[in-house]
């Protein structure tokens, strides 16, 4: 894939990040509650970083190796969070990975953005199965993924080494057949 399409919902637009995101991105990413519930994201988080991070985009993207969709408000394109797939081609399958800002929690635009990017792996990229996982403990992430129809299969304990210890981390999968079929909320 050379680029990334823009997808849309009934109040998002989802789409490459910019450089100009750059000081949006870090100050929504330098949030603790944001770090915290994130295996990549430094802490703290500067505009160096984001700048570093959307450079690598374009090498990813065309490498099959990743894609990073802006989450942004469709009334007003205020950047709000991210979310991407990891694709491993050879197994037809992805990550699914996610967040949002904090002022943006609680209002559903987390799981609509990310049903938008599992539809789009599925009927685009013809995978057979996105993958998610998160930190044991991480409620809000936990409904996320029941309400994408992604099947809770285990937790992985002491998984990830991330802010001095070792964190848990539960893992489920949401297959093309149950996407096919509704399942996927």
């Amino acid at each position: 894939m050379d680029d990334l399409p823009t997808l849309t919902t009934d109040r998002l637009t989802l789409n490459r990040f910019r450089l100009d995101d750059v000081p949006r991105l870090a100050e929504l990413c330098d949030d603790w509650e944001i770090a915290k519930t994130t295996l990549h994201l430094p802490h703290p988080y500067a505009r160096d970083d984001g700048h570093a991070w959307i450079q690598n985009h374009q090498d990813a993207i065309q490498r099959g190796a990743a894609c990073p969709f802006a989450v942004r408000l469709t009334k007003g394109g205020e950047l709000m969070g991210c979310v991407g797939l990891h694709p491993h081609a050879r197994h037809r399958r992805a990550e699914l990975g996610y967040w949002v800002g904090v002022p943006f929690w609680g209002q559903g635009y987390c799981t609509e953005a990310a049903r938008a990017v599992i539809d789009f792996g599925f009927a685009t990229l013809d995978l057979h199965a996105v993958t998610c996982g998160h930190f044991a403990g991480n409620h809000a992430s936990q409904r996320v993924m029941a309400k994408l129809g992604i099947t809770h299969e285990g937790t992985r304990r002491q998984n990830v080494f991330r802010h001095d210890r070792h964190i848990d981390l539960a893992v489920g999968t949401l297959l093309r057949s149950e996407w096919e079929a509704g399942g996927g909320g």
